[in-house]
């Protein structure tokens, strides 16, 4: 639209593993030096908020090369350890790569120089942002632009994972002294007010202890606190290291087994961990702290991470501590 004046109504675009997906436009606009051309995002089944999101790019003169910019809704890295340094618009290696390959091949059918400003949006991005991690990551102002394949993979526990590493590197990078990785919202609330975490030093762990610990293993942090419900924590506590339902299951014999070993009731025919804390007293849920600190410094290996575990109800409260 810049250097020929009229656009496409369909886009193509060659993906990092070579696939060729054609978009509609959603709308363009163009004035004097500049144009502006945006596509209505489609996750298809993936839970993605930005599923709908109008992204759009604007195109002007630079000063000089391909510049990069952040428009509306895209956000700014502010902090280091993420693949952009701090001070640029959150826009990954990657993508930027595929934005200059474009840049570069138009710039030879036009016969013109690629000194272009490429100033990358999302209507409503400010918005969409508050619900993903990347305050926590310190991206301010708006969304990431990721492109890693250009490909959504529904609900990607392997998207999750990546999640988790690049909030290790973020505490690594700043100096982090403190960590904390907890299986859902409310063990994460009892936790970080426990010990005063700022929302950055909270990796969003879910279900995937062994992903974050794995990674841990290789990156440090002087201190990790793991929190979490009484069942998710008896499972890590007996070697689980997916924490899913559906991939891990607690063991009541095993639970049994370290409760009449502390002289307290037994209870194999408990119907959940939190069942079994009920009838035995909360000592069984220190004794599941206990030995989930174990599986977790195992996991962690010879790696200088000192341990701490926190064991909750439904509620938030603390049924029982470990380190």
């Amino acid at each position: 639209m810049l250097w020929g004046g009229t656009a496409p109504e369909m886009v193509g675009i060659t993906l990092p593993k070579g696939e060729t997906p054609v978009f509609a436009l959603h709308d363009t606009v163009q004035g004097e030096g500049w144009a502006m051309a945006a596509i209505e995002k489609d996750a298809g089944d993936d839970p993605d908020v930005t599923h709908g999101a109008v992204i759009e790019v604007r195109v002007s003169a630079s000063e000089g090369g391909i510049v990069f910019r952040a428009g509306e809704g895209v956000g700014t890295v502010t902090k280091p350890g993420l693949p952009i340094a701090p001070g640029e618009p959150a826009i990954n290696p990657m993508p930027r790569d595929m934005m200059r390959k474009v840049v570069d091949e138009l710039a030879a059918s036009y016969g013109k120089k690629t000194d272009i400003a490429v100033e990358v949006g999302v209507r409503k991005g400010r918005a969409l942002a508050l619900k993903t991690w990347n305050p926590r990551l310190g991206i301010e102002g708006g969304l990431s632009i990721l492109g890693t394949t250009g490909v959504v993979r529904p609900f990607s526990c392997a998207a999750w994972i990546a999640s988790i590493h690049r909030g290790i590197d973020v505490a690594v990078a700043t100096g982090t002294p403190h960590v904390a990785g907890c299986t859902g919202a409310t063990s994460e609330r009892v936790v970080q007010e426990l010990y005063g975490l700022p929302d950055h030093a909270m990796l969003d762990m879910g279900d995937f202890a062994g992903g974050l610990l794995k990674y841990l293993r290789r990156h440090p942090v002087a201190r990790l606190t793991i929190g979490g419900g009484i069942g998710k924590m008896t499972k890590l506590a007996q070697g689980a290291a997916d924490l899913h339902s559906k991939r891990s299951q607690v063991d009541f014999a095993g639970l049994n087994a370290w409760a009449t070993d502390a002289g307290l009731p037994e209870v194999a025919q408990a119907n959940t961990a939190l069942d079994a804390v009920t009838i035995a007293g909360p000592e069984l849920a220190g004794i599941v702290a206990h030995h989930a600190k174990t599986q977790v410094e195992a996991l962690l290996r010879e790696a200088a991470v000192q341990v701490d575990t926190v064991v909750i109800d439904r509620g938030g409260t603390i049924l029982g501590r470990a380190g």
